[in-house]
Parts: structure tokens; C-alpha cells; sequence
């Protein structure tokens, strides 16, 4: 009987400590390590991409880093494509996804947001030349160019496009400057400093999306800690000046949030 309650005892032991391993919060982890994983697509100007150099740089890229210092610890860039980005932070690969992803009400439902750090507009984005397209709903029957899962091509499909899928922004405008897609929707900032780069693109904006977008960074439901924690970093960011500066290296002087 001793021996029973023994072996019981110990399994008891050894159950609670797995499942307080298994209970640690990805925040715990991230202190413990020291390492803030953060998945980002670093293919999408001006926000996540690689300089002359081949360094990841980009608006989003330095709100991670700046968060990260924030919380004392080091952030590691996870690259990948837009669409494996968010199986990613399902498969426990990054602790939290920044590469300006819209909240959206589907998204919600099974992710947690940290507060929006910039709100944007949806442009429709077309041919120099193309007189066919003047407004969304021009869309239907049409060939619009997306990463297939990003919210701007839901925009598209809901006014009724074809999509055709791509790797990220320069794919996009590449297929619509050559005519092989009809249009692509995507933030206006991206396209502004896309055009800075290269003012003889053949491409313009026609239309603007009547509703304005917060992105915020995106991380699994239930991280309360930290959620906590990446909230009050962009408060301290904002707040301190920090931003701003950010803002004005990739955007120009004024701030619009």
C-alpha cells in the first residue's frame, strides 16, 4: 500500500511539473530567453525589406526592434513568405507577427491584437494607360494581383476580381505595370514610396477605400502578458519621440496615424 501511494505521489509530482512547463506564456519565455521572435515578410517596402546592403530594414522592422529594447530583449527576424507568416505564430515558430497586419473582425475571432501603432488607406492601383478601372466595384470581372490571403485581396474579391497571386508588393506592381493583371490594391504608403523610388512607374492610383485600416501587431489568443507589455512599448514609443523619427525616415515629416 506505501508503494502504491508512493508511485502515485510521484506521478502526481511529475504531472504538475509538465504542465507547468507546458503552462509557461510565451512572455515568460521570451524573458527567460531573451529573444523576442518576430515574423515579418521583409519583402514589402517601405516597411519590411532589405536595403542596398541586404540588411532588414523597413518602418516595421524598426517598431519590432524598438519594442523588443523595450522589453530587454533581442529581437530575431523571422523571414517569410505573407501567407506562411501567420501558420507560423500557429506552429509556435515567432512570438508575434509585424508586417502590417489589418485588424480585422475575422482575424479577432482568433487572434489577439496588440493597440494599433498605424492606420492607412487602401488604394486601387492600376495601368497609366488603363481608362477601364475608376472605381472598386470596375473590379468585377477584372484581374487584381495579391498575396492571397492579405486583406486587401478580400477587397478585391468582394468586388468581384479574380485574383491572381504573388509574392509581395513589387510582384503586384510588376504584374500590373507589364499588363499581366488589370490592378492591385494595397496601402497608400507603400505605393508613395514606391513612386519615390521610381516616378516613371507606369502606374496610378484611381481610388481610395472609404474605410481606414489600423494595423497592429498580431500574437496568439490568450498572451495577456504579452499583449501588456507590447502595448505599453508602442505607448512609450509614441509618446517619447521615437516614433516620429521612425515616421519621418520612411514617410517624410508629417505624422499620420
Amino acid at each position: 500500500m506505501k508503494i502504491l501511494l508512493t508511485l502515485l505521489l510521484a506521478n502526481t509530482i511529475q504531472f504538475s511539473l509538465v504542465h507547468l512547463a507546458n503552462a509557461e506564456s510565451t512572455f515568460d519565455k521570451i524573458k527567460s530567453t531573451g529573444v523576442f521572435r518576430i515574423a515579418t515578410e521583409g519583402a514589402y517596402s517601405p516597411f519590411t525589406y532589405h536595403d542596398a546592403s541586404g540588411a532588414l530594414t523597413g518602418f516595421d522592422v524598426d517598431i519590432g526592434r524598438e519594442i523588443a529594447q523595450r522589453l530587454n530583449v533581442r529581437p530575431i527576424f523571422i523571414e517569410g513568405k505573407w501567407d506562411g507568416l501567420i501558420a507560423g505564430l500557429d506552429a509556435g515558430r515567432s512570438d508575434a507577427v509585424i508586417n502590417q497586419i489589418a485588424i480585422t473582425p475575422e482575424r479577432k475571432k482568433k487572434y489577439d491584437f496588440s493597440i494599433p501603432y498605424i492606420t492607412s488607406q487602401a488604394v486601387l492601383i492600376i495601368h497609366k494607360d488603363n481608362d477601364s478601372i475608376k472605381i472598386f466595384s470596375d473590379l468585377r470581372g477584372k484581374t487584381s494581383a495579391h498575396t492571397l490571403t492579405n486583406n486587401f485581396a478580400q477587397i478585391a474579391r468582394h468586388n468581384g476580381a479574380e485574383i491572381i497571386g504573388t509574392n509581395g508588393f513589387s510582384q503586384e506592381i510588376e504584374l500590373v505595370s507589364t499588363g499581366r493583371a488589370d490592378a492591385t490594391i494595397n496601402d497608400n504608403l507603400s505605393y508613395l514610396d514606391y513612386k519615390k523610388h521610381k516616378p516613371n512607374a507606369p502606374v496610378k492610383i484611381v481610388a481610395s477605400h472609404p474605410n481606414a485600416e489600423q494595423t497592429a501587431i498580431l500574437l496568439r489568443k490568450g498572451e495577456s502578458e504579452l499583449k501588456t507589455a507590447i502595448d505599453q512599448a508602442i505607448t512609450d514609443i509614441k509618446t517619447d519621440g521615437t516614433y516620429q523619427r521612425i515616421w519621418v525616415q520612411y514617410f517624410g515629416v508629417n505624422t499620420a496615424e
